[in-house]
């Protein structure tokens, strides 16, 4: 089949669900609302809460849910064929991701920027919420160490991508000084900072940097893994608009242009995918296409990553309710372009299936590898571009969405430290909550010796982990729906398939583990499985409680103050967000979540 089908196809599909799906997802289920102040106004602080333009909060929003994530798990789910994997991303893209992203952004934003996991508090309850975080800390925790140690090992396998890296940080400050500081035109802003970038490539292409390949007893990837958490600490402690905001956004530019560039060589060289559609002679050990698929591509159909990051950092630069679907959903768009460019990368970009399967001879052979190696190929042939060179444009790329995961996953652990310990009653500072966190990410990463390989040992877990996230994301979003008395099988049930799915994997990994005898992830793997099944039961038993209460009707122009949660809370509601103060008639009460 040629790639160029599926490419068309697959545009197609997107470019629909952001201009219809999402229009009725933000008219008729969350009534987005033009006339909304957004927290990033009536809470603005210069640090976190920061009005931002639509396009440049876009940037922010989009490499941070990217990351790795789309590249690794395409590039490994195409070993069953590439159309289970072609359909599971441009569905999940459709139907899933961008649901859910929207719907994360939108209710925290409702409520002053709250995190989804003080939402799962308001909406589920004290329990729920205490779970909930266990759930997001050890997700976080994951991305953090395992980007750490997929960064390093893409700095030392691509040296030519070392320039570009680390010279990526010096041009997001200054053009964050452009826009905040002097006010320049930010399209002019735009084409200097990805002139820049793109100048940083070429000169990374021609003067490679390799570290030692051991200092003071440590090698090269645990040196880098240190560099990157030390820079991850300061990172996550600097006003957003200084680097995290530019950095994010100049980086999701560059990112576009180098997805245009690959599918630019798809059409001209428009390759035929040489893997099969459905591969019959998958390698010894490799695990059954059901329901490990929905696991495996998580990021680039949907994830719970997502919802910490639209509820952690974007919730809080929103300038305006309406730039929800496009931050929100076409963010997932653009993950999905991603990962569909991955899978084409992956079973076009090699000459014959003979090469194709020497690549894929066992499972999880596949990744970031292969994605460098076949999108390479591909555009040398097609663009021109010499073979070093393309896989440095391609390397950079992903350790850029790699990087600014692993900024955004630091400064939302800390936050999720800061949670949990209001809750234990204790105050800490920003330098105390991410203080904790690198070490927490540190710790895991160097816990199995000085080569860093740690950061990988809870990774595992991480698929079936954050699909479970996204379905209780998800179960808040039925719940604050079914309150307001709006459509709720946009998001049910979505939530109904990936929970199935997250849970099926779940139970068969435990089998897995304890075959093997890995009695640590065996255990942690419970108790993600336990926490999940008690928010579900909590979440299903709030839905029931939010039938039966009055409806909630929610003002765009009224605030109600924090003394008011208890008597709200009372009222026979599922949580504080529901009360009788303020009705607007019979059966209905107003009331502003973000009370």
């Amino acid at each position: 089949m040629n790639s160029v089908i599926l490419v068309l196809i697959g545009l197609a599909m997107m470019a629909l669900g952001f201009l219809l799906y999402s229009k009725f997802l933000g008219s008729k289920v969350y009534q987005l609302s033009e006339s909304y102040k957004t927290p990033a106004h009536t809470m603005e602080d210069g640090v976190d809460f920061v009005p931002t333009n639509k396009y440049v909060l876009w940037g922010h929003h989009f490499t941070s849910v990217a990351g790795a994530a789309p590249i690794v798990g395409p590039a490994v789910a195409v070993i069953w064929g590439w159309f289970p994997a072609f359909l599971w991303v441009t569905l999940g893209t459709v139907f899933f991701a961008g649901m859910h992203d929207l719907g994360a952004l939108w209710a925290s934003q409702r409520h002053k920027g709250q995190s989804i996991g003080t939402l799962s508090g308001r909406y589920i309850g004290a329990r729920g919420r205490n779970l909930f975080l266990v759930v997001i800390f050890l997700l976080l925790l994951m991305v953090n160490a395992a980007f750490a140690v997929v960064i390093s090992n893409l700095l030392i396998s691509t040296p030519t991508s070392v320039i570009p890296t680390w010279g990526a940080i010096l041009v997001a400050i200054l053009v964050g000084q452009a826009i905040y500081r002097l006010n320049w035109n930010l399209p002019l802003v735009s084409i200097v900072g990805v002139v820049a970038l793109y100048s940083l490539i070429v000169l990374g292409d021609q003067y490679p940097i390799a570290l030692p390949e051991e200092m003071l007893g440590i090698p090269a990837r645990g040196w880098w893994i240190i560099i990157l958490f030390a820079y991850a600490f300061v990172a996550s402690l600097l006003p957003v608009w200084v680097l995290l905001q530019p950095r994010d956004y100049i980086n999701g530019l560059q990112l576009f242009i180098g997805l245009a560039l690959l599918y630019g060589s798809f059409f001209i060289v428009h390759p035929d995918v040489v893997a099969p559609a459905m591969r019959d002679n998958v390698p010894d050990g490799t695990p059954g296409i059901f329901p490990l698929l929905f696991v495996t591509i998580a990021c680039g159909a949907v994830s719970g990553f997502h919802g910490i990051v639209a509820s952690g950092t974007s919730s809080k630069q929103l300038d305006k309710e309406t730039d929800a679907r496009f931050v929100g959903y076409f963010g997932a768009v653009g993950e999905g372009l991603l990962a569909l460019g991955t899978i084409v990368a992956t079973t076009a970009g090699f000459k014959t299936v003979a090469d194709w399967e020497e690549v894929y001879k066992e499972w999880n052979a596949g990744g970031v590898g292969a994605f460098v190696q076949g999108g390479g190929n591909l555009m040398n042939e097609g663009l021109g571009l010499p073979t070093s060179l393309s896989a440095t444009v391609l390397a950079t790329m992903a350790v850029l969405f790699a990087a600014t995961t692993m900024d955004s996953g630091v400064r939302l652990q800390r936050l999720v430290v800061g949670e949990v310990a209001e809750l234990m009653g204790v105050k800490l500072s920003a330098l105390a909550t991410t203080t904790i966190a690198v070490a927490f990410g540190l710790g895991l990463t160097f816990s199995t010796g000085v080569d860093g390989s740690g950061g990988m040992l809870i990774w595992p877990l991480f698929g079936t982990t954050n699909q479970l996230m996204a379905g209780l994301t998800m179960a808040i979003l039925v719940v604050i729906l079914t309150q307001l008395r709006r459509p709720t099988w946009p998001v049910l049930l979505p939530l109904l398939f990936v929970t199935v799915m997250a849970m099926w994997a779940a139970l068969i990994q435990l089998g897995t583990l304890w075959s093997s005898k890995n009695w640590l992830l065996l255990v942690i793997d419970i108790a993600i499985i336990i926490c999940a099944i008690w928010v579900i039961v909590e979440a299903i038993t709030a839905i029931q409680r939010a039938r039966q209460a009055p409806q909630v009707v929610w003002s765009d122009n009224e605030t109600w103050p924090g003394e008011h949660e208890a008597e709200l809370a009372g009222a026979g509601a599922a949580g504080p967000g529901a009360g009788t103060a303020g009705g607007t008639g019979t059966g209905s009460t107003r009331v502003d979540p973000g009370a």
